[in-house]
């Protein structure tokens, strides 16, 4: 079984910064790239960033590249997602999914297992 529990949302100022983390075991993060999908009200679903089990693979959708960075921590099998430069409308539900086996630019039916989801809130 896939457990994949998500961390670290909360409120923050335009301009500021969040880190989310996602907690999996030490066989998922081997196996799967796994990444992050975002679900704004009124928005469709957005996978914005995947890394894959080698790190050789990492993935930013252009709403988020420059200004958010995914990591791996193997020693606590995790994979963080530090977002900077926040904008009022990266304000979503941030889920932690993963991708399969590599990050490409996701079509929609990549996400076999999710997280409970994390909520980001960006006003000032």
């Amino acid at each position: 079984q896939v457990q994949l529990v998500e961390s670290g949302g909360g409120s923050a100022q335009p301009g500021g910064s969040l880190r989310l983390s996602c907690a999996t075991s030490k066989s998922s993060l081997d196996l799967y790239a796994i990444g992050w999908v975002r679900q704004a009200p009124g928005r469709e679903r957005e996978g914005i960033s995947c890394i894959s089990s080698s790190e050789g693979n990492i993935y930013y959708a252009d709403s988020v590249k420059g200004r958010f960075t995914i990591s791996r921590d193997t020693a606590k099998n995790t994979i963080s997602l530090q977002m900077n430069s926040l904008k009022p409308e990266n304000t979503a539900v941030y889920y932690c999914a993963t991708w399969g086996f590599y990050c490409t630019e996701p079509t929609g039916y990549e996400y076999e297992h999710w997280g409970q989801g994390t909520q980001v809130t960006v006003s000032s």
